[in-house]
């Protein structure tokens, strides 16, 4: 998955500098993930799930991964700019598999 499939992407015209890592699936099942955390969507509305397969997060956040991307990519992160990067590529992960997720409910309830 690259910034433009996740919740945090600014611009469709993305260069690689401003793009997330790929989702690598090779550390987990992804079925298994799938099933934990499918039930998190049926305690949400279907407006709520729109909302949340809408998300994009604020220009701030957007900026901020922007500026470390970058940095990753030049190889002058520091310790605790990496970290934060991480943290903003695990989140933009879990984010788009709920996004997937709301999608697909959407679809099948026919609600749209």
């Amino acid at each position: 998955m690259n910034r433009e499939d996740g919740p945090f992407h600014a611009d469709k015209n993305a260069t690689m500098a401003t793009s997330l890592p790929t989702f690598d699936t090779s550390d987990f099942d992804v079925a298994a993930f799938n099933r934990g955390t499918s039930a998190i969507l049926e305690i949400l509305s279907p407006q709520q799930k729109r909302a949340l397969v809408e998300y994009r997060g604020d220009e701030e956040l957007k900026k901020r991964i922007d500026e470390l991307a970058e940095k990753s990519n030049d190889g002058s992160l520091i310790e605790q700019e990496r970290a934060e990067y991480e943290g903003y590529v695990r989140a933009n992960k879990f984010v788009a598999v709920l996004q997937s997720q709301a999608r697909k409910q959407l679809g099948n309830s026919g609600v749209e």
